[in-house]
C-alpha cells in the first residue's frame, strides 16, 4: 500500500487525514492529535499533501516540506465543491484530497518565516491604527455631549484637544476634563506606536532589494512594497500579472455569456489589505497626474475624464499590481513609460 495523495484538515488540536493510493482508492482515514501529526507523516514516503490555506497552514506546509513531502495550499472556496454530503472533518479531508489532485487547481505559495514576520508588523500596525481611530471617535463623541464640536480627522483632534482642556471658560466639568486628559495621553501613546511601526517598515523596505525595486513605481512606498513582497511569495504561482491582479480582487466581475462580455463591479476577492494600499496609492497618483507627461499619466488622465475617479483609481491600482508582479517575477527594474507621442 503506497499512499500518493493526502488531504489534511488542520485545526488547533484535532487533525483529520484522508489518503489515497495511485488508483485513487482510500487507504487512510483517521484523526490525529496535534503532537502526532509530524510523527505520522515522517513514516510516509514522499507524497502530495493538500491543506486549506487557513490559520497555521503555512507553518504546517513548511514543516511537512522538511520531511520531503510536496505540500500544496488551496483557498477554502476551491475545496468546497469537492465536499460530499454534510460538513465534518472527515468529509473536509476527503474533499481536500480530491481537490489537490486536480490539474487546474489554483494553489497558494507557502510563505517563509521571514515573510510572515514582515506581515506581522503590518497586521500589528493596522490594529494600532484602528484603535487610534476608535479613540479619536470616542473623544469627539464625548466632547459633543458638552457642546464642543471637533472637526473630523486625527490631525485636527491632535491640534485642538490640548486647547480645549486648557480653556477654563468652555464649561467642561473637572471630572470630564480629567477623563479626556487620560484619553489624550492614550492617544499620544498610540501615535508613538504607529510611528515606531512606520520606522520599522521603512527599515525593512530599505533592507529588501525586491522592495527597493518596487518603490521605483509611482504611488508605491515602503508600506505597499514590503506588503507586496511578503504577501506574493513565489510570483511564478501566477501565470501573469493579470492573474495576480485578479487574485487581489481589483478586476471586474464577469457575467459574460453567448459571446457578449458583461463586466460588473470589482470582485473584492483576496487580500483586502493589499487592495486598500494599492487603491489609496492610485488615488494619490491621480491627484498629481495632471503635472506628469509620460504615457501612463496620459492614459490615467483620459480614463479619469471619461469615468468616475473611483473607477480610474481601481484601474490604476490593477495596473500597478501587474507591474509589481512583472518586476518580481522577472527580477527586472521598473522602466517608466516615455513621453506620450502625440499624432500630428
Amino acid at each position: 500500500m503506497k499512499i500518493t495523495r493526502v488531504g489534511l484538515d488542520i485545526a488547533k488540536q484535532v487533525f483529520q487525514v484522508h489518503g489515497v493510493d495511485e488508483q485513487g482508492k482510500a487507504r487512510v482515514g483517521r484523526q490525529l492529535a496535534r503532537g502526532k501529526v509530524l510523527e505520522f507523516f515522517v513514516q510516509l514516503p514522499p507524497c502530495l499533501i493538500g491543506i486549506e490555506a487557513c490559520a497555521s497552514a503555512h507553518y504546517w506546509g513548511r514543516e511537512l516540506t522538511k520531511l520531503g513531502h510536496t505540500v500544496k495550499l488551496m483557498a477554502a472556496q476551491f475545496v468546497i465543491p469537492y465536499r460530499k454530503r454534510g460538513k465534518n472533518d472527515a468529509n473536509d479531508a476527503e474533499a481536500i484530497c480530491e481537490a489537490v489532485g486536480r490539474p487546474n487547481m489554483h494553489f497558494v505559495a507557502i510563505k517563509s518565516e521571514e515573510q510572515q514576520s514582515v506581515l506581522m508588523v503590518h497586521r500589528a500596525r493596522t490594529l494600532v491604527v484602528a484603535n487610534r481611530t476608535a479613540q479619536v471617535n470616542q473623544i469627539r463623541g464625548l466632547l459633543g455631549e458638552f457642546g464642543l464640536v471637533v472637526t473630523k480627522g486625527v490631525a485636527r483632534l491632535r491640534r485642538e484637544l490640548p486647547g480645549i482642556l486648557e480653556d477654563a471658560e468652555n464649561g467642561l466639568p473637572a471630572l470630564a476634563r480629567e477623563v479626556l486628559a487620560g484619553l489624550l495621553e492614550q492617544f499620544h501613546e498610540l501615535d508613538v506606536r504607529v510611528s515606531a511601526y512606520d520606522r520599522q517598515i521603512r527599515a525593512l523596505a530599505a533592507a529588501s532589494e525586491p522592495a527597493r525595486r518596487l518603490m521605483q513605481i509611482e504611488a508605491i512606498g515602503p508600506q505597499t512594497a514590503t506588503a507586496l513582497v511578503a504577501s506574493m511569495g513565489d510570483p511564478h504561482v501566477f501565470k501573469s500579472g493579470r492573474g495576480y491582479a485578479a487574485s487581489l480582487g481589483i478586476t471586474p466581475r464577469q457575467y459574460s455569456s453567448g459571446g457578449k462580455d458583461r463586466l460588473g463591479q470589482i470582485t473584492r476577492r483576496g487580500d483586502g489589505y493589499l487592495r486598500t494600499l494599492l487603491v489609496h496609492g492610485a488615488r494619490a497618483y491621480l491627484r498629481v497626474v495632471d503635472k506628469k507627461t509620460d504615457a501612463k499619466a496620459a492614459w490615467a488622465r483620459r480614463l479619469k475624464e471619461r469615468r468616475h475617479v473611483n473607477v480610474a483609481a481601481v484601474a490604476l491600482a490593477a495596473k500597478h499590481a501587474r507591474i509589481a508582479w512583472a518586476i518580481l517575477a522577472h527580477g527586472t527594474e521598473y522602466r517608466p513609460a516615455g513621453p506620450e507621442v502625440v499624432a500630428a
